[in-house]
Protein backbone atom coordinates (compact mmCIF):
# COMPACT_ATOMS: atom_id res chain seq x y z
CA UNK A 1 0.00 0.00 0.00
CA UNK A 2 1.37 3.41 -0.98
CA UNK A 3 1.01 6.27 1.52
CA UNK A 4 0.89 9.85 0.33
CA UNK A 5 1.53 12.47 3.07
CA UNK A 6 -0.72 14.87 1.15
CA UNK A 7 -3.68 12.58 1.86
CA UNK A 8 -3.08 12.91 5.60
CA UNK A 9 -2.89 16.67 5.24
CA UNK A 10 -6.19 16.76 3.33
CA UNK A 11 -7.85 14.54 5.93
CA UNK A 12 -6.66 16.82 8.71
CA UNK A 13 -8.02 19.89 6.93
CA UNK A 14 -11.35 18.10 6.49
CA UNK A 15 -11.31 17.29 10.21
CA UNK A 16 -10.73 20.94 11.07
CA UNK A 17 -13.52 21.97 8.72
CA UNK A 18 -15.84 19.56 10.48
CA UNK A 19 -15.14 21.37 13.75
CA UNK A 20 -16.06 24.73 12.16
CA UNK A 21 -12.51 26.00 12.37
CA UNK A 22 -11.89 28.21 9.36
CA UNK A 23 -8.25 28.90 10.24
CA UNK A 24 -5.71 26.10 10.15
CA UNK A 25 -2.37 27.85 10.51
CA UNK A 26 -0.18 26.12 13.06
CA UNK A 27 3.12 27.44 14.35
CA UNK A 28 5.40 25.38 16.53
CA UNK A 29 8.60 26.92 17.78
CA UNK A 30 11.47 25.18 19.55
CA UNK A 31 14.05 27.74 20.50
CA UNK A 32 14.53 29.74 17.32
CA UNK A 33 13.07 27.11 14.96
CA UNK A 34 9.50 27.70 13.74
CA UNK A 35 7.38 25.34 11.66
CA UNK A 36 4.38 26.62 9.70
CA UNK A 37 1.47 24.64 8.31
CA UNK A 38 -0.45 26.96 5.99
CA UNK A 39 -3.73 26.01 4.28
CA UNK A 40 -3.48 26.17 0.52
CA UNK A 41 0.34 26.21 0.56
CA UNK A 42 1.93 22.93 -0.43
CA UNK A 43 5.29 23.49 1.23
CA UNK A 44 5.69 23.44 5.00
CA UNK A 45 8.31 26.12 5.70
CA UNK A 46 10.77 25.84 8.56
CA UNK A 47 12.17 29.20 9.64
CA UNK A 48 14.83 30.36 12.06
CA UNK A 49 13.50 33.29 14.09
CA UNK A 50 15.17 35.70 16.46
CA UNK A 51 13.58 36.57 19.79
CA UNK A 52 11.45 39.31 18.27
CA UNK A 53 7.69 39.21 18.78
CA UNK A 54 7.04 41.81 16.07
CA UNK A 55 8.99 39.79 13.50
CA UNK A 56 6.94 36.72 14.45
CA UNK A 57 3.68 38.64 14.06
CA UNK A 58 4.79 39.97 10.67
CA UNK A 59 5.64 36.43 9.55
CA UNK A 60 2.23 35.18 10.69
CA UNK A 61 0.52 37.95 8.74
CA UNK A 62 2.64 37.11 5.71
CA UNK A 63 1.50 33.50 5.76
CA UNK A 64 -2.09 34.58 6.38
CA UNK A 65 -1.93 36.68 3.22
CA UNK A 66 -0.42 33.81 1.23
CA UNK A 67 -3.15 31.45 2.40
CA UNK A 68 -5.87 33.97 1.52
CA UNK A 69 -4.40 34.43 -1.96
CA UNK A 70 -4.73 30.67 -2.44
CA UNK A 71 -8.46 30.90 -1.63
CA UNK A 72 -8.47 29.99 2.08
CA UNK A 73 -10.18 32.35 4.50
CA UNK A 74 -8.10 32.69 7.67
CA UNK A 75 -9.96 33.63 10.86
CA UNK A 76 -7.93 31.73 13.50
CA UNK A 77 -4.21 31.38 14.05
CA UNK A 78 -2.83 28.83 16.51
CA UNK A 79 0.72 29.20 17.84
CA UNK A 80 2.52 26.80 20.16
CA UNK A 81 6.02 26.65 21.55
CA UNK A 82 7.93 24.58 24.07
CA UNK A 83 8.15 25.80 27.64
CA UNK A 84 11.57 27.14 28.54
CA UNK A 85 13.53 29.93 30.16
CA UNK A 86 11.68 32.72 28.36
CA UNK A 87 8.51 31.84 30.24
CA UNK A 88 5.04 32.97 29.23
CA UNK A 89 5.44 36.58 28.13
CA UNK A 90 5.27 35.63 24.44
CA UNK A 91 2.06 33.61 24.92
CA UNK A 92 0.43 36.52 26.77
CA UNK A 93 1.55 38.97 24.09
CA UNK A 94 0.23 36.77 21.27
CA UNK A 95 -3.13 36.37 23.02
CA UNK A 96 -3.34 40.14 23.36
CA UNK A 97 -2.93 40.32 19.56
CA UNK A 98 -5.90 37.96 19.08
CA UNK A 99 -3.78 34.86 18.37
CA UNK A 100 -4.45 31.57 20.14
CA UNK A 101 -1.22 30.62 21.94
CA UNK A 102 -0.27 27.43 23.79
CA UNK A 103 2.85 26.43 25.74
CA UNK A 104 3.80 22.74 25.48
CA UNK A 105 5.18 20.95 28.51
CA UNK A 106 8.57 19.70 27.30
CA UNK A 107 8.54 16.53 29.42
CA UNK A 108 5.19 15.43 27.99
CA UNK A 109 6.58 14.77 24.50
CA UNK A 110 7.40 11.10 23.87
CA UNK A 111 10.85 10.66 22.32
CA UNK A 112 12.65 7.74 20.75
CA UNK A 113 14.43 5.40 23.18
CA UNK A 114 17.23 4.56 20.75
CA UNK A 115 20.68 4.70 22.31
CA UNK A 116 22.13 7.09 19.75
CA UNK A 117 19.17 8.88 18.29
CA UNK A 118 19.62 11.94 16.12
CA UNK A 119 18.62 15.18 17.83
CA UNK A 120 18.52 18.49 15.96
CA UNK A 121 16.31 21.57 16.09
CA UNK A 122 14.63 20.45 12.88
CA UNK A 123 13.81 16.99 14.24
CA UNK A 124 12.60 18.42 17.57
CA UNK A 125 10.32 20.85 15.74
CA UNK A 126 8.86 18.04 13.66
CA UNK A 127 8.23 16.06 16.84
CA UNK A 128 6.46 19.02 18.44
CA UNK A 129 4.41 19.50 15.30
CA UNK A 130 3.12 15.92 15.28
CA UNK A 131 2.31 16.03 18.99
CA UNK A 132 0.51 19.36 18.70
CA UNK A 133 -1.55 18.25 15.71
CA UNK A 134 -2.69 15.23 17.70
CA UNK A 135 -3.57 17.46 20.66
CA UNK A 136 -5.63 19.73 18.40
CA UNK A 137 -7.52 16.71 17.08
CA UNK A 138 -8.67 16.06 20.63
CA UNK A 139 -6.17 13.33 21.53
CA UNK A 140 -5.05 14.88 24.84
CA UNK A 141 -2.34 12.31 25.59
CA UNK A 142 -0.15 13.46 22.70
CA UNK A 143 1.24 16.27 24.87
CA UNK A 144 0.37 18.42 27.85
CA UNK A 145 -0.13 22.17 27.89
CA UNK A 146 1.30 24.38 30.61
CA UNK A 147 -1.16 26.73 32.32
CA UNK A 148 -0.27 30.29 31.27
CA UNK A 149 -0.36 32.53 34.36
CA UNK A 150 -1.09 36.23 34.37
CA UNK A 151 1.61 38.75 35.20
CA UNK A 152 0.06 39.28 38.66
CA UNK A 153 0.05 35.52 39.36
CA UNK A 154 3.70 35.20 38.34
CA UNK A 155 4.67 38.22 40.38
CA UNK A 156 2.90 36.88 43.48
CA UNK A 157 5.18 33.80 43.44
CA UNK A 158 8.41 35.78 43.31
CA UNK A 159 8.81 36.59 47.07
CA UNK A 160 8.44 32.94 48.10
CA UNK A 161 10.81 31.72 45.41
CA UNK A 162 13.34 34.45 46.17
CA UNK A 163 13.22 33.54 49.85
CA UNK A 164 13.81 29.87 48.99
CA UNK A 165 16.84 30.84 46.90
CA UNK A 166 18.22 33.06 49.66
CA UNK A 167 17.82 30.32 52.26
CA UNK A 168 19.81 28.02 49.97
CA UNK A 169 22.53 30.67 49.61
CA UNK A 170 22.74 31.08 53.40
CA UNK A 171 23.03 27.32 53.84
CA UNK A 172 25.86 27.13 51.29
CA UNK A 173 27.74 29.90 53.08
CA UNK A 174 27.42 28.11 56.42
CA UNK A 175 28.69 24.88 54.89
CA UNK A 176 31.60 26.72 53.30
CA UNK A 177 32.58 28.25 56.66
CA UNK A 178 32.40 24.87 58.39
CA UNK A 179 34.52 23.29 55.63
CA UNK A 180 37.17 25.99 55.96
CA UNK A 181 37.36 25.43 59.71
CA UNK A 182 37.29 21.64 59.38
CA UNK A 183 40.49 21.82 57.28
CA UNK A 184 42.13 23.34 60.33
CA UNK A 185 40.70 20.74 62.72
CA UNK A 186 38.02 23.02 64.21
CA UNK A 187 34.60 21.33 64.28
CA UNK A 188 32.74 22.82 67.26
CA UNK A 189 32.27 26.39 65.97
CA UNK A 190 28.69 27.47 65.12
CA UNK A 191 28.58 30.21 62.44
CA UNK A 192 24.88 30.87 63.13
CA UNK A 193 25.48 32.40 66.57
CA UNK A 194 24.86 36.14 66.88
CA UNK A 195 28.34 36.70 68.35
CA UNK A 196 30.07 34.28 65.95
CA UNK A 197 32.17 37.02 64.35
CA UNK A 198 33.53 38.13 67.73
CA UNK A 199 34.43 34.55 68.65
CA UNK A 200 36.49 33.97 65.51
CA UNK A 201 39.59 35.71 66.87
CA UNK A 202 39.62 33.42 69.92
CA UNK A 203 39.46 30.18 67.94
CA UNK A 204 42.53 27.94 68.04
CA UNK A 205 43.55 24.92 66.04
CA UNK A 206 44.37 21.63 67.83
CA UNK A 207 48.03 22.78 67.77
CA UNK A 208 47.08 25.95 69.69
CA UNK A 209 47.68 28.26 66.70
CA UNK A 210 45.19 30.99 65.66
CA UNK A 211 43.32 30.81 62.36
CA UNK A 212 45.63 31.84 59.45
CA UNK A 213 45.01 35.45 58.36
CA UNK A 214 43.76 34.74 54.82
CA UNK A 215 41.36 32.05 56.02
CA UNK A 216 40.16 34.35 58.80
CA UNK A 217 39.43 37.17 56.32
CA UNK A 218 37.62 34.74 54.04
CA UNK A 219 35.39 33.49 56.88
CA UNK A 220 34.61 37.06 57.96
CA UNK A 221 33.56 38.00 54.42
CA UNK A 222 31.33 34.91 54.28
CA UNK A 223 29.73 35.95 57.58
CA UNK A 224 29.05 39.42 56.21
CA UNK A 225 27.37 37.88 53.16
CA UNK A 226 25.25 35.67 55.40
CA UNK A 227 24.18 38.63 57.53
CA UNK A 228 23.12 40.50 54.38
CA UNK A 229 21.16 37.48 53.15
CA UNK A 230 19.44 37.05 56.53
CA UNK A 231 18.44 40.72 56.46
CA UNK A 232 16.97 40.30 52.97
CA UNK A 233 15.01 37.24 54.14
CA UNK A 234 13.61 39.24 57.07
CA UNK A 235 12.53 42.04 54.73
CA UNK A 236 10.75 39.58 52.45
CA UNK A 237 8.89 38.07 55.41
CA UNK A 238 7.94 41.51 56.75
CA UNK A 239 6.64 42.61 53.34
CA UNK A 240 4.55 39.45 53.10
CA UNK A 241 2.92 40.10 56.47
CA UNK A 242 2.29 43.72 55.48
CA UNK A 243 0.58 42.68 52.23
CA UNK A 244 -1.61 40.19 54.10
CA UNK A 245 -2.65 42.87 56.58
CA UNK A 246 -3.37 45.49 53.91
CA UNK A 247 -5.69 43.25 51.85
CA UNK A 248 -6.91 40.42 54.10
CA UNK A 249 -10.17 39.89 52.16
CA UNK A 250 -8.73 39.21 48.70
CA UNK A 251 -9.00 35.66 47.34
CA UNK A 252 -5.44 34.34 47.82
CA UNK A 253 -4.96 36.17 51.12
CA UNK A 254 -8.15 34.65 52.51
CA UNK A 255 -6.76 31.20 51.66
CA UNK A 256 -3.46 32.03 53.37
CA UNK A 257 -5.20 33.14 56.56
CA UNK A 258 -7.41 30.04 56.54
CA UNK A 259 -4.48 27.66 56.05
CA UNK A 260 -2.46 29.40 58.76
CA UNK A 261 -5.19 28.45 61.24
CA UNK A 262 -4.36 24.76 60.80
CA UNK A 263 -2.08 23.54 63.59
CA UNK A 264 1.36 22.93 62.10
CA UNK A 265 1.06 25.39 59.19
CA UNK A 266 2.71 28.80 59.40
CA UNK A 267 2.46 31.85 57.17
CA UNK A 268 5.43 30.79 55.00
CA UNK A 269 4.03 27.32 54.30
CA UNK A 270 0.50 28.65 53.77
CA UNK A 271 1.68 31.33 51.34
CA UNK A 272 3.80 28.84 49.37
CA UNK A 273 0.93 26.36 49.02
CA UNK A 274 -1.59 29.01 48.01
CA UNK A 275 0.65 30.71 45.43
CA UNK A 276 2.07 27.51 43.96
CA UNK A 277 -0.81 25.04 43.91
CA UNK A 278 -4.08 25.93 45.65
CA UNK A 279 -4.98 28.85 43.36
CA UNK A 280 -4.62 26.69 40.25
CA UNK A 281 -7.50 24.98 38.48
CA UNK A 282 -6.33 21.41 39.10
CA UNK A 283 -9.64 19.52 39.14
CA UNK A 284 -8.74 15.86 39.82
CA UNK A 285 -4.94 16.15 39.42
CA UNK A 286 -4.13 17.82 42.70
CA UNK A 287 -1.62 15.29 44.02
CA UNK A 288 -0.04 14.76 40.59
CA UNK A 289 0.84 18.44 40.25
CA UNK A 290 2.38 18.27 43.70
CA UNK A 291 4.76 15.54 42.52
CA UNK A 292 3.37 13.09 45.09
CA UNK A 293 2.20 10.28 42.82
CA UNK A 294 4.06 7.04 42.19
CA UNK A 295 5.79 5.72 39.08
CA UNK A 296 4.69 2.08 38.70
CA UNK A 297 6.55 -0.36 36.47
CA UNK A 298 4.21 -3.18 35.47
CA UNK A 299 5.01 -5.35 32.49
CA UNK A 300 4.42 -9.08 32.35
CA UNK A 301 5.48 -10.57 35.66
CA UNK A 302 7.20 -7.34 36.72
CA UNK A 303 5.21 -5.33 39.25
CA UNK A 304 7.14 -2.76 41.23
CA UNK A 305 7.19 0.92 42.14
CA UNK A 306 10.08 3.11 41.01
CA UNK A 307 9.34 5.84 43.55
CA UNK A 308 7.91 9.32 43.12
CA UNK A 309 7.18 10.35 39.57
CA UNK A 310 8.57 13.86 40.31
CA UNK A 311 6.49 15.20 37.43
CA UNK A 312 4.93 18.04 39.38
CA UNK A 313 6.06 21.18 41.16
CA UNK A 314 9.19 20.42 43.23
CA UNK A 315 8.48 23.29 45.64
CA UNK A 316 5.05 21.86 46.43
CA UNK A 317 6.55 18.38 46.93
CA UNK A 318 9.21 19.58 49.37
CA UNK A 319 6.72 21.75 51.23
CA UNK A 320 4.09 19.00 51.54
CA UNK A 321 6.51 16.32 52.74
CA UNK A 322 7.86 18.63 55.43
CA UNK A 323 4.31 19.58 56.38
CA UNK A 324 3.30 15.89 56.56
CA UNK A 325 6.02 15.21 59.16
CA UNK A 326 4.83 18.18 61.24
CA UNK A 327 1.22 17.08 60.84
CA UNK A 328 2.07 13.62 62.19
CA UNK A 329 3.75 15.19 65.21
CA UNK A 330 1.16 17.90 66.00
CA UNK A 331 -2.18 16.38 64.90
CA UNK A 332 -2.19 13.16 66.93
CA UNK A 333 -6.01 12.84 66.97
CA UNK A 334 -6.43 13.06 63.20
CA UNK A 335 -7.66 9.85 61.50
CA UNK A 336 -4.99 10.42 58.87
CA UNK A 337 -2.25 10.33 61.50
CA UNK A 338 -3.78 7.27 63.16
CA UNK A 339 -3.89 5.54 59.77
CA UNK A 340 -0.21 6.38 59.27
CA UNK A 341 0.78 5.06 62.70
CA UNK A 342 -1.21 1.87 62.15
CA UNK A 343 0.37 1.18 58.76
CA UNK A 344 3.92 1.81 59.99
CA UNK A 345 3.70 0.24 63.48
CA UNK A 346 5.06 -3.19 62.48
CA UNK A 347 6.60 -2.34 59.11
CA UNK A 348 10.23 -1.39 59.60
CA UNK A 349 11.57 1.22 57.19
CA UNK A 350 8.15 2.16 55.81
CA UNK A 351 7.71 5.57 57.43
CA UNK A 352 9.48 7.49 54.66
CA UNK A 353 7.36 5.75 52.05
CA UNK A 354 4.08 6.21 53.90
CA UNK A 355 4.72 9.87 54.68
CA UNK A 356 4.35 10.56 50.95
CA UNK A 357 0.87 9.02 51.09
CA UNK A 358 0.09 11.27 54.08
CA UNK A 359 1.31 14.31 52.11
CA UNK A 360 -0.85 13.32 49.13
CA UNK A 361 -3.99 12.90 51.25
CA UNK A 362 -3.22 16.07 53.19
CA UNK A 363 -2.89 18.13 50.01
CA UNK A 364 -6.34 16.99 48.88
CA UNK A 365 -7.73 17.80 52.35
CA UNK A 366 -6.23 21.30 52.26
CA UNK A 367 -7.69 21.83 48.78
CA UNK A 368 -11.13 21.01 50.16
CA UNK A 369 -10.54 23.35 53.09
CA UNK A 370 -9.69 26.47 51.06
CA UNK A 371 -12.13 25.88 48.19
CA UNK A 372 -15.11 24.26 49.90
CA UNK A 373 -14.60 25.15 53.55
CA UNK A 374 -14.56 21.47 54.57
CA UNK A 375 -12.45 20.82 57.67
CA UNK A 376 -11.16 17.25 57.72
CA UNK A 377 -12.18 15.08 60.65
CA UNK A 378 -9.88 15.51 63.62
CA UNK A 379 -7.94 18.45 62.12
CA UNK A 380 -7.07 20.93 64.90
CA UNK A 381 -7.64 24.58 63.96
CA UNK A 382 -6.38 27.67 65.74
CA UNK A 383 -8.97 30.32 66.72
CA UNK A 384 -9.86 32.77 63.97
Amino acid sequence: MMFDPRDARQEFEKFLSGRNLNERNLNLANGCEAFFLVPGVERQPLKKLKTDEHALLALLERWRGEAMRSGNAITRIVVAYEAGRDGFWLARWLRAQGIEAHVIHAASIAVSREHRRAKTDRLDTELLKRAFLGWLRGERDHCKMVAIPTVAEEDARRPGRERESLVGDATRIINRIKSALARLGIRTFKPTLKKATALLNDLRTPDGDPIPPNTLDEIKRDMERRQLICEQIRRIEQERVKRLEQAPDTGPNVMVHLLARVMGIGIETADTLVREVLTRNLRDRRARYGGLTGAPSRSGNINREKGLARSGNPRVRRCMIGLAWRFVRLQKDSPLVKWFELRTANARGSRKTMIVAVARKLLIALWGLVHEGVVSEGMVMRPA
